[in-house]
């Protein structure tokens, strides 16, 4: 049995209703549609936060076709992922259909439903071996349960990220000879304004120079895996809620810098034979798009002369941004 080649929902009509839902990512959605429509088996690769789920969330509700999630991750054996026999029923029954737990592998063959799998380059080379004659032959064969047939409208969808090598294997040849691969870069900085823009109710310039610190992240030169546009979604959001508690605008100098701290220090990556820590990094950056503090504060948001017993000084020069030529 070769997988069903009917468009199983996906068509014109998707996109045409996907594009409400979803910024830009016409050409990937057109891919990914496509494939769908042609019986086909898909990898997104891609970096954190680029939409890959999104995507594909969208995708499936917009054709009205239910998706059954997997993480991806070294736990996720065999069975986990296929299914298993209830041990405590096979003591009294035996091994029969009867006392088969369906995995999602299974549930989404005999349903007819895309199955999704999560950062595949996590998952235990064992596991994935299952995956290889779904794909090939849209059936999986079970030791005493028998062969399960794949319905019309399974399929596999597999996304991964290629940046982080913690805890990730290389993906075997057998996997990539079956699927169709859609790469999915960052974003424009036009898209990630309308992506943050749809989170926040902040002045529209002030929600462009966020973005403009989380994209130079990914090229700063101490920093090896940048913020995606979670990092700006999030840094909005907190600093419209710190603002309130301080009783401060959101667009307060050093209520933006200690959002911007909490939402991108723990989404970046430095090199390893940096100096620099995620926060200088972070406070570089806002200095540099947000300009220097208030002439009567300082970078930890103290005033200046009364309090501290000195003259005023004058506000260091913004600095340069070092990214990347």
């Amino acid at each position: 049995m070769t997988i069903d080649q009917a468009a199983d929902g996906y068509g014109p009509a998707t996109l045409a209703n996907l594009r409400r839902e979803v910024v830009g990512r016409s050409r990937e959605a057109e891919l990914v549609v496509a494939a769908l429509m042609a019986g086909r088996h898909l990898l997104l690769e891609g970096p954190p936060g680029t939409g890959k789920s999104t995507l594909l969330r969208a995708i499936s509700q917009a054709a009205d076709r239910e998706m059954y999630f997997v993480e991806g991750n070294a736990e996720l054996t065999p069975a986990r992922l296929a299914g298993h026999f209830d041990p405590a029923q096979v003591m009294e029954a035996g091994y029969s259909e009867s006392v088969w737990v369906d995995g999602p592998l299974v549930r989404a063959l005999r349903d007819g439903r895309i199955l999704y799998l999560e950062e595949i380059n996590r998952v235990p080379e064992e596991t994935l071996n299952l995956l290889v004659t779904v794909m090939s032959e849209g059936e999986l064969t079970v030791p005493r349960l028998g062969r399960i047939e794949a319905a019309p409208g399974f399929r596999f969808v597999a996304a991964m990220n290629p940046f982080d090598a913690v805890g990730t294997a290389r993906i075997s040849g057998a996997i990539y000879d079956r699927v169709c691969r859609v790469a999915m870069g960052y974003q424009s900085a036009a898209e990630e304004v309308d992506i943050a823009g749809r989170s926040s109710q902040l002045p529209r310039d002030h929600i462009e120079k966020v973005v403009e610190v989380v994209r130079a992240t990914r090229d700063h030169t101490e920093v090896r895996v940048g913020s995606s546009v979670r990092g700006a979604v999030d840094l909005l959001l907190l600093s419209e809620d710190l603002g309130t508690l301080r009783g401060l605008p959101a667009t307060d100098f050093h209520v933006g810098l200690d959002s911007a701290l909490a939402a991108l220090s723990g989404r970046i990556r430095l090199n390893d034979s940096t100096n620099v820590t995620p926060e200088q990094v972070v406070t570089e950056l806002w200095t540099a798009f947000l300009g220097p503090p208030p002439e009567d504060q300082d970078l930890d948001g103290e005033r200046n002369g009364e309090e501290r017993g000195k003259a005023p000084s004058r506000p260091a020069a913004t600095p340069t941004p070092t990214t990347r030529s």
